[in-house]
């Protein structure tokens, strides 16, 4: 047998925060600085979260932790990214280099004072050396912002952080205290509460082991071993290399939280070999687009985005994933349930076995990297290590690695791996400090209390309509903005007042969540959509269109899970059990109407009478994937009930009009 195909060296890590795009070109001795960085941030972060206190009981206040990790990484950006994409990409320019030595020293200034800070009060009484420098670091953060998270992030930052200075004009919704722009500047570098706010301090308490944890994956073994059990487990079934990518593709997904770089990595193998067994280049596309996009809504990692949400809703991160668990399973339910019908339809079969690897020759050769997964797994759900899980994980994956001679790294590959972990830090870091400009700028100005009630008003006290503006405003701010950044500025706007309308704060969250991601599939932007294609050979628009339908449950399952959180095992046992088992069952409903295939029934009817019973069908799977109310009262039994007849009805239509020929296919 021979094994399947590895992926090639994937894309640098670097490229997860902020999309797809070319480095600079670097000597040896800026890529070893840059390295040099990542690694010692990453010893500065160790140091603080394991308490070692520099192994000479030197033990450094919160604030100058967050000083020096912004220190080592946000400057870095100014290296590796150019200033344009159009500039020349070879070389650190004399302009980059002086914009690094400048960052670098604004947040080693505040470091060194970081005692001052906070017995002296500088957020609204710093003196005037301090409000200088953080005047020039607001600037720098600014343009270490825009390299990073692109200039949609760049504009809402750069206009929101000046907010403060002209509060006292805007109409009275959006009105707020003002305060001198020497205050806003002080308070935006020395206050808690904005450049050091809730997203630096999550990256620098929880996200940063994850971040290394996901590149050092990429880059060893164990990306090649999950790849192959993906084929050896399902690469023989009926449409089998799709089916590879939702397994291979949520468990990447889930590490890296990068889609564009879960697509470029995995897709470069799972697309071509859903061409060679019959589907359309289109349709393959739009498969594994869906299917890393979904990764980073799926535990037990989802990216970095679920940590930073630990962080504002004060909970564990265990809840977050059990909160997430089944609305992830539910929208690869749907997506799974439309491949077997679309192959069943086109009598597509799966590779040949001689073609693929056994299941037992894949673990034979990749077992070891399983102990990684349990190891993370374990201390994240069971001891709740959040903290330092992905440190012991990591040290593990890289002993595990090295100690089997078919993917040791050599010192030239580890380099590379140092690189990449650093480069993807780095950028993630001036990201979220650059975002956390937004959460400064609302606090200072009082409008973060108030806006809640405004909204509420807005929308005429009407939940609904509320839970609405909350879909569009994160589908819109999705399609410019990365994941993260993305969550954290709706956090701040929109989860008030959805929680004040009586909606479940963790259900509100993750609502935010998954319709942030749904602008990574639907056009205009469609950015996975567009990479796929890439891949695939296919128009982009073409692909972003069957993403949509492939991942129609992402649209759905958001207001299933709000309007009744038992889908995310929030309520009773008898609740939560009679919810989920109702919503899988209309799940399967709605996507076996979208591709015209049921399971154990077949062809869902021809011509018009073949289009009514779907549309009636999807109709039922929507009535009984609806939860109804918090309780199973009457009229969630009463949905539940028609729903069934309404189902009942389409199928017999569906058998009374389609041809004789037409049924059951062969798996």
């Amino acid at each position: 047998m021979t094994a399947a195909p590895e992926p090639p060296p994937p894309a640098e890590p670097a490229q997860a925060a902020g999309g797809e795009r070319r480095h600079r070109t670097l000597s040896a001795p800026w890529r070893a600085w840059i390295a040099l960085s990542g690694l010692a941030a990453i010893a500065l972060a160790l140091n603080k979260l394991l308490n070692l206190g520099f192994f000479a009981g030197v033990t450094l206040l919160d604030n100058a932790y967050l000083y020096l990790l912004c220190a080592l990484l946000v400057g870095t950006v100014f290296l590796f990214l150019p200033a344009s994409p159009r500039a020349r990409q070879v070389g650190v320019p004399g302009y980059d280099l002086l914009l690094y030595l400048a960052s670098w020293g604004v947040f080693a200034y505040f470091a060194f004072n970081a005692g001052r800070i906070l017995e002296e009060a500088w957020e609204f009484m710093a003196p005037t050396a301090a409000v200088w420098v953080a005047g020039l670091g607001w600037l720098l953060l600014l343009e270490a912002t825009r390299r990073a998270g692109g200039t949609a992030v760049f504009v809402v930052v750069a206009v929101i952080s000046l907010y403060p200075v002209f509060a006292g004009h805007m109409p009275g919704p959006i009105a707020g205290l003002p305060q001198p722009l020497n205050t806003a500047a002080a308070y935006h570098f020395t206050s808690s509460e904005s450049v050091l706010g809730i997203p630096t301090r999550a990256f620098g308490e929880l996200v940063i082991g994850f971040v290394m944890f996901g590149a050092v994956l990429q880059y060893t073994g164990a990306a090649a071993f999950f790849n192959n059990l993906a084929f050896a487990l399902f690469g023989v079934v009926r449409g089998g290399p799709a089916k590879v990518s939702i397994f291979a593709s949520g468990l990447m997904g889930s590490v890296s939280g990068s889609v564009v770089s879960n697509v470029l990595t995995t897709g470069v193998v799972t697309i071509p070999a859903m061409k060679r067994t019959g589907f359309p280049p289109a349709y393959a596309a739009g498969v594994e687009a869906c299917a890393s996009t979904g990764g980073v809504l799926m535990p037990p990692i989802m990216g970095a985005t679920a940590f930073v949400m630990a962080s504002f809703l004060g909970i564990p991160y265990s809840a977050v994933v059990l909160a997430a668990l089944v609305p992830s399973l539910l929208f690869y339910f749907g997506l799974f349930v439309q491949i077997d019908g679309f192959a069943a339809r086109r009598g597509l079969r799966g590779l040949p076995r001689a073609e693929l690897p056994s299941v037992a020759r894949t673990f034979a050769e990749g077992w070891q990297y399983v102990a990684v997964f349990v190891l993370l797994v374990w201390l994240l759900l069971v001891l709740q290590q959040e903290a330092i899980a992905p440190f012991y994980a990591t040290a593990l994956l890289l002993v595990i690695n090295q100690a089997w001679r078919r993917h040791r790294l050599g010192w030239k590959q580890l380099m590379a791996l140092a690189e990449g972990v650093s480069k993807s830090l780095a950028e993630l870091a001036a990201l979220l400090a650059g975002v956390g400009l937004i959460i400064g700028a609302l606090s200072v100005t009082g409008l973060a209390g108030t806006l809640a009630n405004d909204l509420v008003f807005l929308a005429g006290n009407n939940v609904y309509v509320l839970l609405v503006m909350g879909a569009l405003t994160s589908f819109v701010f999705g399609m410019g903005m990365t994941i993260t950044a993305c969550y954290i500025f709706l956090a701040i706007v929109l989860a008030p007042p959805l929680v004040k309308a009586g909606f479940d704060p963790v259900a509100v969250h993750l609502f935010m969540m998954y319709w942030g991601m749904v602008s990574f599939i639907t056009p205009p932007v469609s950015l996975a959509s567009f990479v796929a294609a890439g891949v695939a050979g296919a128009r982009p628009v073409e692909v972003g269109l069957r993403s949509m339908r492939l991942g129609s449950t992402m649209y759905f399952v958001p207001f299933f899970f709000v309007l009744n959180p038992a889908l995310i095992l929030r309520g009773s046992p008898l609740d939560i059990v009679v919810v989920v088992a109702t919503a899988v069952l209309g799940i399967w409903l709605i996507g076996s109407a979208l591709e015209g295939w049921l399971t154990g029934f077949g062809r869902l009817g021809e011509g018009a009478a073949g289009v009514a019973a779907r549309v009636l069908l999807f109709a039922a799977g929507l009535g009984m994937a609806l939860p109804g109310g918090g309780d199973l009262g009457l009229s969630h039994l009463q949905l539940s009930l028609a729903s069934v007849l309404l189902a009942a009805g389409a199928l017999g239509l569906a058998a009374f009009t389609r041809p004789r020929s037409a049924g059951h296919t062969h798996a």
